[in-house]
């Protein structure tokens, strides 16, 4: 409890985790009006066909960036206590070095799966409101994934971020990596025909986002949607454990 306090104090007298929560905010609630806004003009205009919005798409302004800067917030926690040498006396403090490291990912992963599981249901709620009778398929009937899946998917970002920056502990170096990864490098493996409809169902982002999507996802793949959670949350653990075995062997 004490490590927990201590985390805890770091978390809330540093300006970075209250930027960052606030840009979640924004990013979730201002894309699900922007969607929903979107929906009326097409709806009002001549072809009165409207575009489907689903729950999916409704909070994507979370899973697509919100996630993001809580990834990047993790990764802070992590590399700014590395820079400014604070880790040193932390492990002083504690000779347990995974004790530390625990407490710091739970108790971000706990705050990152209250605030968007929370920002879900808000995002949600103000684009059915807004877009009303005009998204049939905005719905939670059989959809309820995108809610509830987004907290899951958080914690798991978060375990991934601080892993990394345990790894990397340069925050250039760890930020740089955890957005090029799911943005660009997986990206571009399964634009390769053939081979990237191959290597998609092996790429852990791609697993988390097929996990979160309400639309089929391209790709040859061998199991199912919970199937997906599985990977990507195995693929989180390794990382994480072998983060927790190279911090207990190297110098701080």
């Amino acid at each position: 409890m004490g490590v927990l306090a201590a985390e805890r104090i770091k978390l809330t007298s540093t300006r970075s985790p209250w930027w960052c929560s606030v840009a979640v905010v924004v990013l979730g609630i201002g894309f699900a009006v922007l969607m929903a806004l979107v929906l009326n003009a097409d709806s009002a205009g001549d072809s009165g066909e409207a575009p489907p919005l689903t729950p999916t798409m409704a909070v994507s302004g979370i899973s697509g960036f919100g996630v993001m800067v809580l990834m990047i917030m993790a990764t802070l926690s992590v590399t700014s206590e590395y820079r400014f040498g604070v880790i040193r006396s932390s492990f002083l403090a504690v000779p347990n070095r995974s004790k530390v490291i625990l407490s710091k990912t739970a108790l971000v992963g706990v705050y990152s799966a209250v605030l968007t599981g929370v920002l879900a249901l808000i995002a949600f709620v103000i684009a059915k409101g807004i877009s009303g009778d005009r998204a049939p398929g905005l719905v939670l009937d059989g959809n309820w994934r995108a809610i509830y899946g987004l907290p899951i998917y958080a914690v798991l970002c978060v375990v991934l971020a601080v892993a990394v920056g345990v790894l990397v502990r340069q925050s250039a170096a760890a930020i740089s990596l955890l957005i090029l990864w799911p943005l660009l490098i997986e990206t571009l493996l399964g634009a390769f025909g053939s081979f990237g409809r191959t290597v998609t169902p092996f790429l852990p982002f791609a697993n988390a986002n097929r996990f979160l999507s309400d639309q089929p996802v391209m790709g040859d793949w061998h199991w199912g949607v919970w199937g997906s959670l599985i990977y990507f949350t195995v693929f989180v653990a390794i990382v994480f454990a072998g983060a927790l075995v190279l911090v207990n062997r190297r110098d701080a």
